[in-house]
This record gives C-alpha cells, sequence and structure tokens, in this order.
C-alpha cells in the first residue's frame, strides 16, 4: 500500500515523526515530504523523501502540498481520466 506522508514542524510534527517510525517498523516504505534540511532521521533511513523549500511556518503547508497536487495530476493523466472535469465535481460545489 502507498504511504504518502507530509512533515513539517508545526503541532502535529511529534505525533507525525511517531507514525513514521511505526510505519518504518513494520517494513513499510513511505514517500515523505518535508522542507529542506528537515529530513527525519528515523530508522535507517529507509524511505524517499521529496525536500520543499522551507519558509515561514503560515506558508509551509501550502508550499508542502504541491507535490501532492502534481501527483493527482500525472496519476489522473495516466489513468486516462479528464482533470478538468473530475466526476461529482457539480455535486460537491453547486450551492442554492
Amino acid at each position: 500500500m502507498p504511504i504518502i506522508m507530509m512533515i513539517v514542524k508545526d503541532s502535529s510534527y511529534a505525533k507525525s515523526i511517531n507514525a513514521l517510525e511505526q510505519i518504518v517498523a513494520r517494513s513499510g516504505r513511505p514517500l515523505v515530504i518535508c522542507p529542506e534540511g528537515q529530513r527525519p532521521d528515523v530508522g535507517d533511513g529507509k524511505f524517499d523523501i521529496i525536500e520543499v523549500p522551507e519558509t515561514v511556518d503560515c506558508l509551509q503547508c501550502v508550499l508542502s502540498i504541491i507535490p501532492l497536487q502534481l501527483l493527482s495530476y500525472h496519476v489522473a493523466c495516466a489513468k486516462n481520466l479528464n482533470v478538468d472535469q473530475p466526476r461529482n465535481l457539480a455535486k460537491s460545489v453547486t450551492v442554492e
């Protein structure tokens, strides 16, 4: 099962590191998205890292989400899905 984690130094950092330790202990190999220079020191480092530029705390999560958006786009394209007309879009944005 693919596991993608976004780890930033905020109020959820300790819980995120704990979850990463649990995944690595169970022979999981997650993909971790984190700011440059903040690579988690967990286990033997047997996980892949995508580093994003470090910025101020209030913008770090916004910047860290970009790799996930690109992943979603490329997976949809690989599955020949129309990224401009996702299923059920009308149900989620229609306001009466």
